[in-house]
Formats: C-alpha cells, sequence, structure tokens
C-alpha cells in the first residue's frame, strides 16, 4: 500500500513539474511576443530608372538623356538607407542619417526632409516632406488602404513573409508588400501600412522602386519614437493628393519626369 502511495506521490510531483516547465515555458513565449511588437528596421531604398524611363513614355528626348546622365551610376550601387522605429502604438519612418555620401566617402550632402509619425493608437497621421521647392507638414487622420493578402510566402531579412497588394491611385502605381505576421504591428516604410504585421519589403510598380529589411532590431525604442521639431506649409491629405495630382498632370504635359521633385 505505501509502493502504492509513493508511486502516487512521484506521479504527481511529476507533473507538477511539467505544468511548472510549461507555465515557464509559455511565459517565455509570451515575453518573446511582446518583445516582437517594438524594435528598429534598417531598410535599403534602391530606384530603378531605366525601369522609370521606360514606362514614362511621354518624356521628351532630352528629358530621358537628364534621367540618364543623372541616374546612370547610381542603380547598380547602393541604394539610400532608410530606417522605421516602431511599437505597437506608433511608428517614425526616416532617413537612417541626415547626411547622404557617396559610395566612396567622397562627396555628402544633406538629405530633404522625410519623415512619417503614424500613431496608431489615435489614429493620426503626421508627415514632413521637402518636395517641389517647399516643406509640407501634413497632419491629418491615418488614411487606409484596401489590401488584398495573397497566398504567396517568402524570407525577407529571415522573417517568414505573406504578400499582399494594392494600387495608388493617384500616381497609378502597384504596390507590392511582403508583411511579417511575427511582428504583429501595422508599420511600414514609405506611406504604406495597415497590414497584420510589418512590411519588411516593398515593391513599388512592379520593381520601380525596391525597399527592403536589411536589418531588423527588436529592442525598446522609447526615445527614439520622440517626434523632433518640424516645420512647414500645415495642409491635410486631401490637399496634398490634389498637389500631387496637378504636378503630374503639368510634368506629363510639358514633357518632363514628374518625380524629379516628389517621391516616386
Amino acid at each position: 500500500m505505501k509502493n502504492i502511495k509513493l508511486s502516487t506521490v512521484r506521479y504527481q510531483l511529476r507533473q507538477s513539474g511539467f505544468a511548472i516547465l510549461a507555465l515557464i515555458s509559455l511565459g517565455f513565449s509570451i515575453s518573446a511576443k511582446a518583445q516582437q511588437t517594438e524594435g528598429m528596421v534598417t531598410y535599403e531604398y534602391k530606384y530603378y530608372w531605366t525601369k522609370v524611363n521606360s514606362r514614362l513614355t511621354f518624356l521628351s528626348k532630352e528629358e530621358k538623356d537628364r534621367m540618364k546622365l543623372t541616374w546612370g551610376n547610381e542603380e547598380d550601387g547602393p541604394g539610400t538607407k532608410m530606417k522605421l522605429t516602431f511599437n505597437d502604438k506608433q511608428s517614425i519612418y526616416t532617413y537612417f542619417s541626415d547626411q547622404g555620401q557617396t559610395e566612396d566617402g567622397r562627396y555628402s550632402w544633406r538629405q530633404s526632409d522625410y519623415l512619417i509619425h503614424r500613431n496608431f493608437e489615435q489614429e493620426k497621421l503626421i508627415e514632413n516632406h521637402e518636395m517641389l521647392g517647399k516643406t509640407y507638414l501634413l497632419e491629418d487622420s491615418l488614411m487606409t488602404y484596401n489590401w488584398r493578402i495573397q497566398n504567396q510566402i517568402k524570407d525577407v531579412a529571415g522573417y517568414v513573409c505573406m504578400k499582399a497588394e494594392t494600387f495608388d491611385a493617384i500616381k497609378n502605381h502597384k504596390i507590392t508588400a511582403w508583411f511579417a505576421q511575427d511582428i504583429p504591428v501595422p508599420a511600414g516604410p514609405e506611406r504604406y501600412f495597415g497590414l497584420p504585421g510589418l512590411i519588411l519589403e516593398l515593391d513599388i510598380n512592379d520593381g520601380d522602386v525596391i525597399v527592403a529589411a536589411q536589418k531588423v532590431e527588436l529592442k525598446n525604442v522609447d526615445k527614439e519614437l520622440a517626434l523632433p521639431k518640424m516645420k512647414g506649409k500645415k495642409i491635410k491629405n486631401n490637399d496634398y493628393d490634389q498637389m500631387l495630382k496637378k504636378h503630374i498632370f503639368d510634368s506629363i504635359k510639358a514633357q518632363r519626369n514628374p518625380y524629379w521633385s516628389i517621391r516616386y
């Protein structure tokens, strides 16, 4: 009888131990999941001028020669480094550094003002754009995109990502995004967000521009999410869209590349 009771106690202890280990493992899993909702992503932004040039059929020969002269040596080199700092409540997307630099380090320049802040909790947007010869401060509600999630997956920066598509009606661009559900925040690079996972790669207009994550750091970013001081002419989403429409229309009419002075 004592042997039966002793074996029963040992069994119960083993079961208790398994339960404790399961709880500890679950705790670690929950902790790891929580850590995956904040951090910083470093992206490479690459603009492929030859593809853009082939699409802009309205350009004059002089304008096409100008594009070739300006972008010809840059397409094969490294892209521009961008960064996205995020948590589950907000994100900031901007240049990795205020100073741009050639690959050999001989020349540097000040990057144009370009910062996008999204507050997912309050559904508010702040954008600081230098374009068309001026700096604008766009403050409005978050825009929504009609994403269509596809059944394709691929690896981006070590994460399994799902494919989603939408369309930019202002610039007539097809947008393809690859997002990681393992990082469950709706943030993303450029002006795109709103998927059930962080966007790690963006394809604008079938390869004209590729914005791809090079490094993902999951860490505390409270200090990095503090907004810097910004200035510019205040506008709303609708005013911004109308301004872009007019600029693109006028550029096409004049046989000029619209993207010399606005972001592609």
